[in-house]
């Protein structure tokens, strides 16, 4: 009930805007979201190197309603691509395709998407291509593909609520695409998506196991430590070295568990979002996990 109301409330654009020009906005979301500038997104990333945490940077904002909007958000990607290479920071950048022009045109979206891949292939680096809602998975993976064959620096994002994905990964890793699995953050009908979270949270661990066995460079991402146990159990006993994979969760969730998997060995890499339109983000984030409203109210509560 919570998790529809959160999902709910995150498409209001009304509250949006007023959410997003709070002056209490900082105080808010500093938990989850770096900042609303570069420069602080990227003293959060040497941060995390300093602790052995890799990052992947998330200009917040998607669904443009230009391609010149979309334009601005390929060049604020340059530019944070630009800033890595220089700063010798091993991260990567996450796109939404919605940020970059899907809406609008195909062809001007993979323009856009292309000229970040190019620039990330020249410093090895690589781009995090977002999947959003399931009408948009097709049109995403068929991006992917394209870039790949001609870069091979990019990562698709595979969700565990939809039906379809245990083909779609089967599809990518005849491809050698890298795949980052999450369970899925949007509302979807019954007839795409496991409605019942022992479902997803079931075929989660099959395509997992799927990725860990015949994946390239896969990424886990979850905050699950069943999940996170059942992982390591699986390339322990298969002897799966740890430069073989990673784990991913988000920037602000889980920050002793982070430093646990780190201290074992294991590769971390953190979601960290940064930039002004962040109220979808982080009302998703909020509604994905009761505990995180539950920790949000406590520390306004402090004040």
């Amino acid at each position: 009930m919570l998790r529809s109301l959160l999902l709910l409330l995150s498409r209001q654009s009304w509250l949006r805007r007023w959410m997003e020009t709070s002056p209490a906005a900082d105080r808010l979301t500093s938990r989850f979201i770096a900042g609303s500038t570069l420069e602080r997104e990227l003293a959060v990333c040497t941060r995390l190197q300093a602790e052995g945490i890799l990052a992947t940077l998330d200009h917040l904002g998607e669904s443009v309603t230009s391609l010149e909007d979309a334009a601005a958000a390929r060049d604020d990607y340059l530019a944070a691509l630009d800033r890595l290479d220089a700063l010798h920071l091993p991260a990567t950048v996450s796109v939404k395709l919605t940020q970059l022009g899907l809406d609008f045109s195909e062809d001007a979206c993979r323009a856009n998407v292309e000229r970040l891949v190019e620039r990330a292939h020249a410093m090895n680096s690589r781009v995090e291509i977002d999947m959003e809602s399931s009408e948009y998975v097709d049109r995403t993976l068929r991006l992917v593909s394209a870039l790949h064959a001609r870069y091979a620096s990019v990562r698709a994002v595979i969700q565990s609520y939809l039906y379809r994905s245990e083909s779609d990964i089967e599809a990518l890793c005849r491809q050698g695409i890298p795949v980052r699995l999450c369970k899925g953050a949007y509302r979807e009908p019954p007839d795409v998506a496991f409605p019942k979270k022992k479902d997803v949270d079931a075929n989660y661990v099959r395509l997992m196991i799927q990725l860990l066995d015949r994946g390239t460079c896969p990424a886990l991402a979850t905050h699950d430590v069943q999940m996170l146990r059942r992982a390591i159990t699986h390339v322990r006993e298969r002897n799966i070295a740890p430069d073989r994979f990673e784990f991913q969760m988000l920037y602000g969730v889980g920050r002793d568990l982070q430093r646990r998997l780190v201290a074992e060995g294991f590769r971390i890499r953190l979601y960290v979002p940064y930039g002004n339109a962040w109220y979808p983000y982080f009302m998703r984030r909020l509604a994905e996990r009761p505990a995180n409203v539950l920790f949000l109210a406590r520390n306004l509560l402090k004040n």
